[in-house]
């Protein structure tokens, strides 16, 4: 057994080494023993040559226990890193140096150390809290070894910001000394922060090395030290820094808690103006303790490997017989999403359809010609300019559906800044989450939309699109308001250099779009002007949408894609954001309103329009009768509900494309091929639409997707699609996109799947929730299919109960009339139920489990939230109170 000195650290780890100073606060010829923790004598001992080493440098109140799981995971590897963790001087088991050490010393301390020790390269340093700042002075005067940079949590410089409240009450005179010194408080509170609570053993380690007063001088002179204005002695070595550090071109990962009352992501943002090239991901729930917080060692060796310096590659895996080729995304004619905007400028017919403008409801419709579109779309981009709106920009747009928004996006894209798309949809917490995480430079916002603003302190300068009163000018922050844009593009459009001729680089940036939040907390998905342009031809290739198509936009996502396909477009009278608000009387007068040929819902809001139809008159009825097209997506839908749809707009070629934030559509299927196809192990979504390539990963015994590609009938697995039009990469989400882009050429889904031999794609559910069994791996979407024959069973999830390996599957069902309370499933439902499942999937249910109503997502209203049922189920099963899931 090893010897551990403290929890997770092997004795071996821990070192001492007498260390020169040439620190201008030290006297010459002064020795300082440095205490680190250090794997290169045990690699040495292994007959080991490292790949590199990683320098890796603690923050304040913390000590080189904090990098732990970096020297644990760096020793496993088959090709492993040297991992050196150093305390600095006053702090961690280092000696008490009995002087005040600055920013610059201690930059100056850590070359020191590295002489010493006689580091080459490559070195990637690694830093934490003000250890960051260390790490980033030592790589800035040590170019020759640094062969990369790795951040958590830190800042460079204040960036224009106030001290956070926490340092700020640290610094205070009538605190420092107790809060800091005298009493164990900053190292108390700083551990508290961690994300789940610390264990009580690892606490009392990271609490070892300063357990009385003299053991915390370096811990108050740390935060005294702190440059918090120019007038502070270390603001010109940080000033030195956070400049320097704009010319490094070294590979950069930046790991970030967002949950850290101190560097906030505000610190992130101005990391990332001066790395733009630096890889980032953001932990959701994480805090300032980001390292104790979650597994960084894995994305920490992961990313290293991926450098071009990296030897620790992955071979390439042989393929099967089945697989499929590495596709290359064709590069098709580039045509921007303003090209048929542009093109009639001159034309006076209807562009855009409000049937409840925004500053006018009850005025009724409100109809802009292209013309009008156009010119409103050149003035904003001129006044947003003027305003200070830049290319590259992130713009966020909290503004409802309609010719506001529609003329706001056109004008971010001419102007070539990012438009970021998170709706109300997310709900309060997850849309601070996504505004947050994407961190805009502005927000353009309805006046709920700025107070949110305020009083969740969201970042970005604000603009209103209505106008406000003074006071609420002064209260939300508002620079400027839609009006004034406007007024600002007509002065600026005077000028002879006026813009208006703008045209971004096809694969800058053009959109993030967040995802619906209905499998963890909603994912930005950033589009390049090329991509968003690809899944417009895709659109108009595959249900030939063109100009004359007259549609009714009452789904989120295609709200604002009618200007791009030359197609007149009518937002109806609804909460986009809440599907179930559209009535059959409001899409009606929609389409009335362009004498629409295609409908656009998703298939929440179609349930609603069903429910609502027997008030529609009889012109009503007509309008929707003349429909051609009716497209729906964001979730399966019945066959039952589609062919009550067909009698509600009976000319309508009913199709349902299946894709996701990431890629829409993939493939297509109408209500014709969803009978042809019949019944079978999962929804079948059809066939792949033109340019997109679907092929499976298939499941192992465990659960985990193969590495290759398959196109083999029959194969279930992940399913992977590659096309024009999948988006360019998840932002700030450096791990997940690397988890997505693992199969080089394809964009894996998450969605689990097979095709059958005629081509066509079956779904069988979410990657996270297939059932892992003694008997094999079981999918979900067919059991829960069976479970809905059921005649007093309106929704159905079937859930894994148990350990991985080991589950049992467990039904969830909604019924009709919907039961008062949880409970199991009373009188025959049960064993009805589980006799359906048997024999259409042939899968025995451990439990038939009834609710008042299933947990959906807020977005669409229909995903089932399978990882919240699975752990109610597990409780209630165990004995524990039913609830409400």
């Amino acid at each position: 057994m090893v010897a551990e000195l403290w929890p997770g650290v092997p004795a071996e780890w821990s070192r001492r080494v007498r260390v020169p100073s040439t620190a201008a606060v030290d006297p010459a010829g002064t020795v300082h023993t440095w205490h680190l923790l250090d794997n290169g004598p045990e690699l040495a001992g292994r007959g080991v040559e490292p790949e590199g080493t990683l320098l890796c440098v603690h923050g304040n109140p913390t000590w080189s226990y904090l990098w732990r799981s970096l020297l644990a995971a760096a020793s496993q590897r088959s090709k492993p890193w040297r991992v050196v963790a150093v305390d600095h001087l006053d702090m961690g088991f280092s000696p008490r140096t009995g002087r005040f050490r600055r920013l610059a010393d201690r930059i100056t301390d850590l070359g020191d150390l590295t002489a010493e020790l006689g580091l080459e390269g490559p070195v990637v340093t690694v830093g934490h809290d003000w250890g960051g700042v260390i790490s980033l002075g030592w790589a800035l005067r040590h170019r020759s070894q640094l062969a990369g940079i790795v951040l958590n949590n830190t800042a460079v410089h204040p960036a224009g910001f106030d001290l956070p409240a926490a340092l700020k009450l640290a610094l205070h005179p009538a605190v420092h000394q107790w809060g800091t010194t005298t009493s164990p408080a900053f190292l108390r509170v700083t551990h508290a922060l961690a994300r789940p609570a610390l264990p009580k053993d690892v606490r009392r380690a990271f609490m070892a090395p300063y357990l009385t007063a003299a053991r915390r001088s370096g811990v108050g002179n740390f935060v005294a030290d702190i440059p918090a204005d120019p007038s502070a002695p270390s603001w010109p070595a940080l000033t030195e820094v956070a400049e320097g550090i704009r010319g490094l071109d070294v590979p950069a990962l930046l790991l970030w808690g967002p949950q850290d009352p101190v560097f906030s992501d505000r610190y992130l943002r101005d990391l990332l103006q001066r790395l733009p090239h630096a890889d980032v991901h953001r932990f959701e729930g994480a805090g300032h303790l980001l390292p104790e917080d979650r597994d960084i060692a894995s994305p920490v060796f992961g990313w290293l490997d991926m450098q071009p310096a990296g030897s620790s590659q992955t071979p390439e895996a042989v393929p099967g017989p089945d697989a499929v080729a590495q596709p290359s995304t064709p590069q098709v004619p580039y045509r921007p999403m303003l090209a048929e905007l542009e093109a009639r400028r001159t034309d006076s017919s209807p562009a855009v359809v409000d049937m409840a403008p925004l500053n006018a409801p009850a005025a009724g419709p409100r109809t802009l010609s292209w013309a009008e579109l156009a010119g409103q779309v050149e003035l904003l981009a001129a006044g947003l300019a003027a305003q200070g709106v830049r290319e590259g920009h992130r713009i966020n747009l909290l503004v409802p559906p309609g010719i506001e928004l529609t003329s706001l996006i056109y004008a971010c894209l001419k102007l070539g800044a990012v438009v970021v798309v998170a709706d109300a949809g997310l709900g309060t917490a997850g849309l601070s989450r996504a505004i947050k995480g994407a961190g805009p430079d502005f927000i353009v916002g309805i006046e709920r939309a700025l107070a949110g603003a305020r009083m969740l302190n969201w970042p970005g300068r604000r603009i209103s699109v209505a106008e406000l009163p003074q006071a609420k000018r002064r209260l939300y922050g508002v620079e400027a308001t839609l009006a004034e844009l406007l007024a600002a593009g007509a002065a600026e459009g005077s000028r002879p250099d006026a813009a208006g001729a703008w045209a971004p680089d096809p694969d800058a940036d053009a959109a993030i779009l967040f995802t619906s939040g209905s499998t963890g907390p909603a994912k930005g998905v950033v589009y390049t002007h090329r991509q968003l342009a690809a899944m417009r031809d895709t659109l108009k290739d595959t249900y030939k949408l063109e100009a004359g198509t007259a549609l009714v936009a009452g789904f989120a996502p295609f709200a604002l894609l009618g200007p791009a396909l030359g197609a007149t477009s009518v937002t109806p009278d609804m909460d986009v954001t809440a599907p179930r608000t559209l009535t059959a009387a409001a899409l009606a007068d929609a389409a009335a309103a362009v004498q629409a040929t295609a409908v656009f819902a998703s298939p929440a809001a179609l349930a609603n329009v069903l429910a609502t139809a027997g008030e529609l008159a009889p012109e009503q009825r007509a309008a929707l009768e003349k429909v051609e097209l009716l497209l729906s997506a964001g979730a399966p839908i019945p066959e039952p509900l589609l062919a009550r749809v067909q009698q509600l707009l009976p000319a309508a070629s009913l199709h349902t494309p299946y894709g996701m934030t990431e890629a829409l559509p993939v493939t297509d299927i109408s209500l014709a091929g969803i009978r042809a196809a019949g019944t079978g192990n999962g929804v079948c979504v059809g066939t792949p639409v033109v340019g997109v390539r679907v092929a499976i990963a298939a499941l192992d015994a465990s659960g985990l997707p193969a590495s290759e590609p398959s196109a083999a009938p029959g194969t279930t697995g992940e399913i992977l699609v590659s096309a024009p039009h999948v988006k360019d990469r998840y932002d700030r989400l450096w791990i997940t996109q690397t988890q997505s882009a693992s199969v080089p050429g394809w964009h894996r889904t998450g969605d689990v799947g097979h095709l059958d031999a005629e081509g066509r794609l079956w779904v069988e559910g979410r990657l996270a929730h297939i059932i892992t069994t003694a008997g094999g791996v079981v999918t979900p979407v067919a059991a829960e299919q069976a479970a809905e024959t059921h005649d007093g069973v309106r929704l159905a999830a079937v859930v894994g109960v148990g350990p991985e390996g080991a589950q049992v599957p467990v039904a969830v069902v909604e019924t009709v009339p919907p039961v008062r309370k949880a409970g199991p499933a009373l009188g025959g439902l049960a064993r009805e139920v589980r006799n359906a499942v048997v024999q259409a999937a042939g899968l025995e249910l451990a439990a038939v489990l009834t609710v008042p109503q299933l947990p959906t997502d807020i977005r669409h209203n229909s995903k089932i939230d399978r990882a919240r049922l699975a752990r109610w189920a597990e409780g209630a099963l165990a004995g524990g109170k039913m609830g409400t899931p």
